[in-house]
């Protein structure tokens, strides 16, 4: 089994953040939702791995993950241009060969790992086996209907009227015969090879495709409000201790699950988790409130911040309330008037003043 992690893309419904990093590579709990799909694909016993990268970003996929021996697995990377789903396993034939693997979307998280998924898939020599989630808008995903025994008889992308409410999951199991699919379909009215049409391809040609449906939550981290979901969750699922590496002084409260990295100073501050604080970080006469991520060498400043996400390098200073904002690399928050509550999404090297 191998596994291809679609990193590429151009992260459209997040810009300007997008302009300056790769989609999957915007943290949530101080880490990269890449590095969570890549922990789900190591922890399920899979070694060789294809990251398909755009060229815009790829360069700074790379640089995170390496040659993957931090995950304990081997990386090949695959450029691609933006053509779908399904081109990005044609132009991977080359790594994939004729070995089953799984196709992870390198910005979708999930609340399980992959492991008894490749497991159905092998016990029951499916040769397609898709993730589903229940969703209250089904109209915005690709959408399956099943039968009683849970095949999978038909697709639809983003239908006006969904037959059901059973979304892809940006999650597949694939075996060789997906490449024979791929070959019969053409690009759909966006241009691209859609992998619901290669799914529904298997489907026509009598090939075993199944579905199964997810049980703990999914997000598809494409948009602002779904990164801060994300990060919500992940502090919520993994931030079980409090973790205090830095400095806090004795006019600061710590409460509840809360992690300090090495060199961060808080000094007359309040920290109610969960939250995390990166490295190297000033937070001064301050409130960081529940659900707030803050990346390395950042500096908070007589400002109250709560369910964020803030990157490295970031300075706020004398902002009375920041709320359900994110964000981007190197940008300065400044208030010099009297406006209070903000809600913002900021790309890299931003500068604003209130």
């Amino acid at each position: 089994m191998k596994a291809l992690v679609l990193s590429g893309g151009k992260g459209t419904r997040l810009r300007p953040l997008t302009f300056t990093t790769a989609k999957q590579l915007i943290p949530v709990g101080n880490k990269p939702i890449l590095g969570y799909v890549l922990d789900h694909v190591s922890q399920a016993g899979i070694r060789d791995v294809g990251v398909v990268i755009a060229r815009d970003t790829g360069e700074d996929v790379k640089k995170y993950v390496g040659d993957g021996s931090e995950w304990g697995i081997s990386v090949r990377y695959i450029l691609q241009e933006p053509y779908g789903l399904a081109h990005a396993v044609k132009i991977s034939k080359g790594f994939l060969a004729d070995d089953n693997f799984v196709m992870y979307l390198g910005d979708n998280l999930l609340g399980t790992g992959i492991h008894d998924l490749i497991k159905k898939f092998e016990t029951e020599s499916l040769d397609a086996l898709i993730l589903l989630k229940e969703v209250e808008n089904p109209g915005a995903f690709g959408v399956a209907v099943l039968d009683r025994q849970g095949n999978v008889i038909k697709l639809i992308e983003k239908p006006k009227s969904p037959p059901s409410n059973l979304a892809l999951v940006g999650v597949y199991i694939f075996s060789p015969k997906i490449h024979t699919a791929i070959g019969r379909i053409r690009p759909s009215w966006r241009g691209e090879l859609e992998i619901t049409d290669a799914i529904q391809e298997m489907i026509n040609l009598g090939y075993k495709v199944k579905a199964e449906i997810l049980g703990s939550w999914w997000l598809d981290t494409g948009k602002k409000d779904d990164v801060l979901d994300a990060n919500a969750l992940v502090l919520d699922e993994f931030l079980k201790t409090t973790l205090i590496d830095g400095n806090v002084d004795s006019e600061s409260k710590i409460k509840g699950r809360v992690k300090i990295g090495v060199g961060t100073n808080v000094i007359n501050s309040t920290i109610r988790g969960p939250c995390v604080i990166g490295r190297n970080c000033q937070i001064v006469n301050s409130f960081i409130g529940p659900y707030t991520s803050i990346g390395d060498n950042s500096k908070i400043i007589n400002s109250d911040v709560e369910y964020c996400v803030i990157l490295n390098d970031v300075e706020i200073h004398n902002i009375h309330r920041l709320e359900e904002s994110l964000i981007g690399r190197s940008c300065r928050i400044v208030r010099d008037g009297n406006r209070r509550m903000l809600k913002l999404t900021l790309g890299d090297f931003s500068s604003v003043s209130i």
